[in-house]
C-alpha cells in the first residue's frame, strides 16, 4: 500500500525546512503556514499580479539557487509567532533571535545580510536594488510559493532511491523541499499520466510535474553544490526536462470544502 511517510513545511522561503506529522490544505491550495515569510530584496517589497492573483517572484527575494550558503543555517520560529531565531549549523552558535515587531524584523534581516556579505555569494547582493533586506510575512498565512496558484508538492522515495543510484551518492528529501514525501510506488510513477490523487480523505488534481533549478545541485546540509541533479535526469534518466515530483492542487479549488488535513501514514492512490 502507497502512504506518506514524511511531511514538510518551509515556514521562511529558502530557510530550513520543518518536519511535521500532518499539514493542513487550505481551501486556495496552500499549505498553511508554508513559506509564510520570506526576506525580500529592496526591489521586492510588494507582488505583481499574474492572472488576477498575486505573485512574489522568488527572484525578488533570498533563495537557495542563489544563495546555497543559506542551507547551512538552521532557523526556527519561536513558539506562539514569538519571533525568529537562526543558528549557524545544528548546534553552532546564534546568529540571531529577535521578535517580529519591526525592530526585530529590522534586526534579523541586518544579521542575515551580514551573513551573506562575508560569505561566497557577496557579489549577488551587490546588485542594484537588492539591499536592504526586508522579512516579509505572517505567521500561519502562506504566501511567497513561486506560483500565483500556489500548489503543494509530493515527490516518491522510489524516485529519490532511483536518482540517487544514478547519481552514485545517497540523497535526502529535503534537496527538493517538497511538502509530501510517498513511498509503495513506482519510481516515477508520480510524474506519470495521472488523472487523479487521494491522500487520506484530501482529493487532489494533479498539476504538471516540477522543473527543477541549481537549487538542487546543494546539498541541504552544507550549501555546498555536490550533486549534478540536472544533468543526471536528462542525460541518465532520460528526461526531456529536468524534473523531479509533483504539483498538486485540491477538487474543489477555492470552495469552503476543499482541502483537508493530511497525516504522515496516510494511505496515497495515484488514479491513471
Amino acid at each position: 500500500m502507497a502512504q506518506v511517510v514524511a511531511l514538510y513545511r518551509f515556514p521562511v522561503k529558502g530557510f530550513t525546512q520543518e518536519s511535521v506529522s500532518e499539514l493542513r490544505v487550505q481551501p486556495d491550495g496552500r499549505i498553511e503556514g508554508d513559506r509564510a515569510f520570506s526576506f525580500r530584496y529592496a526591489s521586492g517589497v510588494a507582488p505583481r499580479e499574474r492572472a488576477g492573483m498575486q505573485l512574489w517572484s522568488k527572484s525578488k527575494g533570498l533563495t537557495r539557487m542563489e544563495f546555497p550558503s543559506l542551507a547551512a543555517l538552521r532557523l526556527t520560529l519561536l513558539p506562539d509567532g514569538g519571533g525568529i531565531r537562526i543558528l549557524r549549523g545544528d548546534d553552532g552558535p546564534e546568529l540571531v533571535s529577535g521578535p517580529l515587531d519591526e525592530a526585530g524584523r529590522r534586526a534579523i534581516a541586518d544579521a542575515v545580510t551580514e551573513y551573506l556579505l562575508a560569505g561566497p555569494e557577496a557579489a549577488h547582493l551587490s546588485a542594484p536594488g537588492r539591499l536592504p533586506l526586508t522579512l516579509m510575512g505572517t505567521t500561519g498565512e502562506s504566501r511567497f510559493q513561486d506560483n500565483p496558484e500556489g500548489f503543494i508538492s509530493m515527490h516518491s522515495r522510489e524516485s529519490l532511491a532511483a536518482l540517487g543510484d544514478a547519481l552514485g551518492q545517497e540523497i535526502s528529501d529535503d534537496r527538493f523541499r517538497s511538502n509530501i514525501a510517498i513511498s509503495g510506488v513506482s519510481a516515477w510513477e508520480e510524474i506519470s499520466e495521472l488523472s487523479a490523487v487521494r491522500i487520506g480523505d484530501v482529493h487532489f488534481a494533479p498539476q504538471e510535474p516540477i522543473g527543477r533549478c541549481l537549487n538542487t545541485h546543494a546539498n541541504p546540509e552544507t550549501g555546498v553544490r555536490d550533486a549534478e541533479v540536472l544533468t543526471t535526469l536528462t542525460r541518465v534518466i532520460g528526461q526531456s526536462q529536468p524534473t523531479f515530483g509533483r504539483f498538486l492542487l485540491p477538487v474543489g479549488l477555492g470552495a469552503p470544502d476543499a482541502g483537508g488535513v493530511i497525516r504522515v501514514g496516510d494511505e496515497v492512490e495515484l488514479v491513471s
